[in-house]
């Protein structure tokens, strides 16, 4: 379909969501839809938000009140405007967000990004908005169009979505849904899409991404390791990286893999969340401050110059200011 109209897509939040306004943006250019910078020309406004920061979740609302008086402006000159909450925020709110923001027209999951054509026809011909919040992820990987990318040297590559943990504080598990990997091959074809289009560097995400287990090309589950050796050998590929982890995941061929396989950089994000044993208990974290540690002490030991990243809630249920200064006395 020729484009014939303009679309703004405005991101909040994490990694994934740097990744998914791409997949928006495919799913949207093949209902005729052209990317626009300029959200005062757009014929349809998608906020792709993110449920982790709260802070974010919050500028949904104001976001969409200012967006109110533009729809109203534009349709006094006689110009339509779709208004869509995709991502995070529109998997756990729903329906409750058309409530609160009349001025939505599509609430859509992010696992539902290759049914926007189809919402958009729908919300149109029956003149109500269209809430999808399902969880169809394989579908959704095989009915997004190719990657259509302009040229540049790193690129974001979804290896696996979802999370089995259940940590009290995350809303993961019911916004993304349980965790799925993706295929191998199907990897490795997106992977050689994006070298042909000049990426030299993949970062692998995940929202567990070392949880990864993916069918390989004999049907058998790979792990992360395995995956970050096969697309080492990907020629174009000079440089890989993954995130975000999860300590309980560290598997010993993993952290061999930062010794073993040369194109991984010496880098790791790897959230602990709190250095307190009551508090990662309250978490639900399943680790202890001894186990994080000895985590780090095997990846210095299989590559000594990594460099660490990580993740710390402060402030926690339960946990108070005279707490943290005598925790953080004793480390």
């Amino acid at each position: 379909m020729a484009a014939s109209k303009k679309v703004f897509v405005k991101t909040f939040g994490c990694q994934m969501n740097v990744y998914d306004p791409e997949r928006i943006g495919e799913a949207l250019g093949r209902a005729g839809y052209l990317a626009t910078a300029a959200i005062e020309d757009a014929d349809m406004v998608v906020l792709n938000t993110c449920h982790i920061r709260e802070k974010a979740a919050e500028k949904v609302y104001s976001e969409l009140g200012r967006i109110r008086l533009l729809k109203a402006q534009r349709q006094q000159e006689g110009r339509q405007t779709l208004v869509a909450v995709a991502g995070c925020v529109a998997q756990a709110e729903g329906s409750e967000i058309v409530r609160r923001a009349p001025v939505v027209d599509l609430v859509v999951g992010p696992q539902s990004y290759h049914r926007l054509g189809d919402l958009i026809a729908r919300a149109r011909l029956e003149g109500r908005p269209q809430v999808e919040t399902q969880f169809p992820v394989e579908s959704k990987f095989a009915g997004l169009p190719q990657r259509s990318l302009t040229r540049r040297p790193s690129a974001f590559l979804t290896v696996q979505e979802g999370c089995d943990k259940f940590c009290t504080f995350c809303v993961v598990p019911y916004t993304r849904g349980a965790e799925y990997s993706r295929p191998v091959a199907e990897i490795e074809a997106e992977a050689r899409h994006l070298v042909d289009n000049g990426a030299r560097e993949l970062t692998l995400l995940g929202q567990n991404v070392n949880a990864y287990h993916g069918s390989g090309p004999n049907g058998a589950g790979w792990n992360l390791a395995q995956l970050l050796g096969h697309l080492a050998g990907v020629d174009g590929i000079e440089r890989l990286r993954y995130t975000t982890s999860h300590p309980g995941d560290m598997r010993d061929d993993l952290v061999a893999a930062h010794r073993d396989v040369a194109k991984l950089m010496p880098h790791l994000h790897l959230p602990f969340q709190s250095g307190s044993d009551r508090i990662l208990a309250a978490m639900n974290r399943k680790h202890t401050v001894a186990d994080y540690l000895a985590v780090i002490g095997r990846l210095r030991a299989a590559r000594p110059d990594i460099a660490l990243s990580t993740d710390i809630i402060v402030g926690f249920p339960g946990e108070n200011g005279a707490r943290l200064r005598r925790h953080a006395r004793t480390r």
